[in-house]
């Protein structure tokens, strides 16, 4: 069986968690070399992604660069906000399509929020009317919670936690300065 590249991207807002998820992936698909030839990264989400924009991730690992990524602030490959038609004789099907095979991509992992899933849903739908054997893996992430299937996703708890502390040091700040 041919092996098939991999690749990666992010969308959406960067959260504390969102360079962990990409950690993640590349590290996990890095080990797998058995599965998986090549593993890209998407340099500003699947807009980059439609530009051309890739970068491979094995000189993270060799460098020791992708370790010090889980923890690393913003979004390591950069984001978009890059929604994909509803209609899915667009034009856009056919040019990410043609990507996909240019770099021999069989399996797409997107971290993101709601939107994000959005662009992983229809890339599998179009997916599925051509036969195309490339899987589409949405990894949640996001602050607002606000994907349809998932209980939470990485990324709410932060927020959630943030936001928490916060209202409890106004509360406790409050008391310090009025004791009555």
């Amino acid at each position: 069986m041919k092996q098939m590249n991999l690749i990666v991207g992010q969308s959406g807002g960067p959260t504390a968690v969102i360079n962990a998820s990409l950690y993640g992936v590349v590290s996990e698909a890095l080990k797998r070399s058995d599965s998986f030839d090549k593993v890209y990264g998407m340099v500003n989400g699947i807009e980059g992604f439609l530009n051309g924009h890739i970068m491979d991730m094995k000189p993270l690992e060799e460098s020791g660069e992708l370790e010090l990524v889980k923890t690393t602030p913003g979004s390591y490959l950069g984001s978009c906000r890059y929604k994909l038609p509803e209609d899915l004789n667009d034009e856009v099907y056919p040019a990410l399509f043609r990507r996909f095979e240019e770099y021999g991509i069989g399996y797409f992992f997107y971290i993101g929020g709601n939107d994000s899933m959005d662009t992983v849903r229809k890339l599998s739908r179009y997916a599925e009317g051509l036969q195309s054997d490339i899987r589409f893996i949405g990894v949640p992430k996001t602050i607002d919670n606000d994907p349809v299937l998932p209980d939470h996703t990485p990324g709410f708890a932060s927020a959630a936690k943030y936001v928490a502390s916060t209202v409890r040091d106004v509360l406790l700040a409050d008391t310090v300065s009025d004791p009555h």
